[in-house]
């Protein structure tokens, strides 16, 4: 498939987040016309395509009108109309991920239902309506305490998740149609990046550890490699690897794990995309992951996985109380700490917590690395 990158190949991004942003800016050492389709004419990746298209990409006509006259089709965000994928593909067009499989993982109980098929370890699950039915079974017995409430459609960032510690949780429980899980004793939350090419070639990034932000619920802290043992590692990997044959997916997948207090590796959630948890590649390793993906689409040898130097990526995310024009306080005293590469996304408003960029801090120990991230945390704050 060495033909299809040409002055002439045009390569479709649904949605213009900083995801498609840095995308956008991989195909770019290719010399791949690339078109991008967001509601937003202000989003990130507009200035970094070639061609912009503003639309929903959950509307089927705009989708549809969109890829019809592109020679190939990919996203940075799950929900989008696969009705109008599917016609794409139907008519020839190479769309990835492909939309039957992207009809799974956009809903989260399909997921679970897929992992549970396929023999994957996952925490176990109930499928809910309705909140009344939720607290139904809570009175009756078939559902107890502690558990996590995840709507089954749209959720991210921690949005559409409610953890159900005791009684008094029910109240706020989300109204939404839900998958229940059991609360997971969870020792580490960590990720693997894996990417499965069109020729069947399969390669993963090293594990990362994440820390979250406990009130935004938000990646605050990632470390790659994450502090696991060797058979930690090579389990975690084996579950990504097996996830993504399973699934029969091509492109870059992110695996979302816990670690839990009896040291089991257990399926959380997969995102069909370049992920947040996969930043860091751009520096650290020898290849990014917008660039394995676009290897895997293209149908091209995948590049190493192999790491430069320990990294910790941390989100630059909005401040609390602070809405509207954005401004960057701190950035030339965070500027002069040696090993450290930023990205700001270019979104021209904040709200808190908001993921407004990101810093890869590289050092050969990563506990270093760590404190100038936590500086960074405490001098960079992005206000109005």
């Amino acid at each position: 498939m060495e033909q299809l990158v040409t002055s002439e190949f045009k390569l479709g991004i649904i949605a213009g987040g900083q995801l498609g942003k840095m995308l956008t800016l991989a195909a770019s050492n290719w010399d791949i016309i690339t078109y991008v389709l967001d509601p937003s004419k202000a989003c990130p990746a507009s200035n970094t395509c070639n061609e912009f298209v503003q639309g929903d990409f959950t509307c089927f006509d705009t989708v549809y009108e969109f890829g019809k006259n592109l020679d190939m089709i990919t996203l940075e965000i799950e929900r989008v109309n696969t009705e109008a994928l599917s016609k794409l593909k139907s008519e020839g067009k190479k769309v990835y991920p492909d939309p039957d499989i992207l009809r799974i993982i956009q809903d989260k109980g399909l997921q679970k239902e897929f992992y549970y098929r396929k023999g994957l370890l996952s925490s176990s699950f109930q499928l809910f309506k309705t909140k009344e039915a939720i607290i139904a079974a809570v009175d009756s017995g078939r559902l107890t305490f502690p558990f996590v409430q995840k709507a089954r459609r749209d959720g991210y960032d921690g949005k559409g998740v409610h953890i159900v510690n005791e009684a008094k949780d029910l109240k706020h429980l989300l109204t939404a149609d839900s998958v229940v899980e059991n609360k997971v004793s969870i020792t580490k939350e960590i990720a693997v990046i894996v990417c499965r090419s069109t020729t069947g070639e399969i390669k993963t990034f090293p594990a990362v550890e994440m820390e979250f932000n406990a009130k935004a619920n938000l990646v605050e802290f990632l470390t790659c490699p994450a502090k696991l043992t060797v058979s930690q590692e090579s389990e975690a990997k084996n579950l990504a690897i097996s996830v993504i044959k399973n699934l029969d997916y091509e492109g870059i997948l992110a695996v979302e794990m816990f670690l839990d207090k009896y040291d089991n590796v257990i399926i959380n959630e997969i995102a069909p995309r370049p992920h947040n948890s996969g930043h860091h590649t751009i520096e650290s390793a020898f290849t990014s992951q917008y660039e394995q993906h676009l290897r895997a689409i293209f149908g091209f040898p995948l590049g190493s996985t192999e790491i430069k130097l320990p990294a910790i990526m941390i989100n630059i995310l909005g401040e609390p109380g602070y809405e509207g024009l954005v401004k960057y306080d701190g950035l030339t005293s965070c500027m002069a700490i040696e090993g450290i590469k930023f990205h700001i996304y270019g979104k021209k408003t904040t709200r808190p917590f908001r993921k407004m960029g990101h810093a890869t801090v590289l050092d050969h120990n990563i506990e270093k690395a760590k404190e100038k991230a936590k500086f960074i945390q405490q001098n960079l704050k992005v206000i109005t």
